[in-house]
């Protein structure tokens, strides 16, 4: 199999990175940073802080239309293409809220009519509107399934009421995409139902707060939400299967993103080895150091390998194969993202976990990356239910 890139995606690589380099400093970043949550700052200067000057930028290159079908106004790419895009992102760490974005907007895509479409999706992809998808609760522990927020039918629509946690990128979002229940128990795979909420829609709370990594978070409170009967997105009761192949898109992408993040990190931290002189001579010179940078390049590169596994299994038809390499992924990404982040604090001495040095900013990203959309543990977990439930391609196969 040849798993170079096609001279498209050459074209794309070559174009994020310079687009990225050209895209601020890191000192630019962190005034955003600050701008964005200081004391006092309205949600709407948040958001506006967050998209910063880049966001139409990103738009106009069709970076949010990359994994979107010519049809529905994309330029036809995958998760290999959109992969990237996030290794991009990843390598500057960038804090516009494009994951987010593209999540819902698949799910409108995927499931929307002619008018949803033209109301959320193509202003999504022009960057006319800034979406995220509102799936994790408090309780739920990253079970796709428990959702305590309920959805009843009124005369002329839909009512919804719970509590939606740690919405990424919630906080700069004009519109969400929720998942709340129609029918059945509170953990039952069925009667899970989609929903397009607008941001001020009355009985709708939007709770923005930091993440440790700055990229921003919001929970978003419904209290008796009135939503008009187009709300409903796609068929009521059952979006199951529909969440758990956007979250599967979702560690692809951020397995992307989570490699340009080591990638940057390692040639940073080589750059300090280089030039931090110690008692005369340069800290490179350390063959126990050079050891610890060479094992730092090769998880990187492990961790580029799982990231590519992953996005070519991201759109794959079969849902217990594709679930059970992105669960695989996101195991080796956790596993390589805290070695990197790591050893590069460690290298740089106390000097990692300065905030005036982006060394630290990349740990805690990396580390936000290793617990989003399920940690380690979670993901051995979902793979032994999936060998347990049916065999895969060869796997399990019953004995003879």
């Amino acid at each position: 199999m040849d798993l170079s890139y096609s001279a498209e995606q050459d074209m794309l690589r070559d174009s994020v990175a310079r687009v990225m380099r050209d895209a601020g400093s890191f000192a630019d970043r962190q005034k955003r940073v600050a701008r964005a949550w200081q004391a006092g700052a309205a949600a709407a200067e948040a958001r506006a802080a967050h998209a910063g000057p880049h966001w139409q930028r990103f738009a106009e290159l069709g970076w949010l239309a990359v994994p979107f079908a010519e049809a529905d106004g994309g330029i036809g790419g995958g998760a290999v293409d959109f992969g990237i895009v996030m290794e991009g992102i990843g390598r500057a760490l960038a804090i516009e809220p494009l994951l987010p974005t593209v999540l819902a907007a698949r799910l409108v895509a995927a499931l929307g009519d002619a008018a949803q479409k033209a109301g959320w999706l193509a202003p999504a992809l022009d960057g006319r509107r800034r979406l995220a998808f509102a799936f994790a609760e408090r309780q739920a522990r990253y079970d796709l399934t428990d959702c305590a927020t309920t959805a009843r039918q009124a005369d002329d629509g839909w009512v919804l009421d719970g509590r939606k946690a740690v919405v990424i990128g919630g906080h700069a979002a004009d519109g969400f995409v929720v998942v709340a229940r129609s029918a059945c128990g509170r953990t039952d795979a069925e009667g899970l139902s989609l929903f397009l909420v607008e941001a001020d829609a009355p009985g709708v709370e939007v709770i923005a707060y930091r993440t440790n990594d700055a990229t921003g978070a919001a929970d978003l409170v419904l209290n008796g939400a009135a939503l008009p009967a187009d709300a409903l997105l796609g068929t009521a009761g059952a979006a199951a299967g529909p969440i758990e192949a956007t979250i599967d898109f979702a560690i692809a992408a951020v397995a992307a993103e989570a490699v340009g993040a080591m990638a940057a990190l390692c040639e940073q931290t080589l750059d300090y080895l280089k030039t931090r002189k110690q008692f005369g001579r340069p800290l490179g010179d350390n063959q126990v150091l050079q050891h610890r940078m060479v094992d730092m390049v090769i998880a990187t590169e492990e961790a580029r390998s799982a990231a590519l596994h992953g996005a070519l299994m991201a759109e794959d038809p079969d849902p217990a194969a594709r679930s059970r390499a992105l669960s695989l992924t996101k195991i080796e990404i956790g596993r390589t993202a805290t070695k990197v982040g790591q050893e590069a604090v460690q290298l740089h001495g106390a000097m990692g976990v300065t905030a005036e040095l982006a060394i630290g900013h990349y740990f805690k990203r990396l580390t936000a990356i290793a617990a989003s959309f399920g940690d380690a543990d979670w993901h051995i977990r979902r793979i032994a239910r999936i060998d347990a439930a049916a065999p895969i391609r060869g796997l399990n196969r019953p004995a003879a």
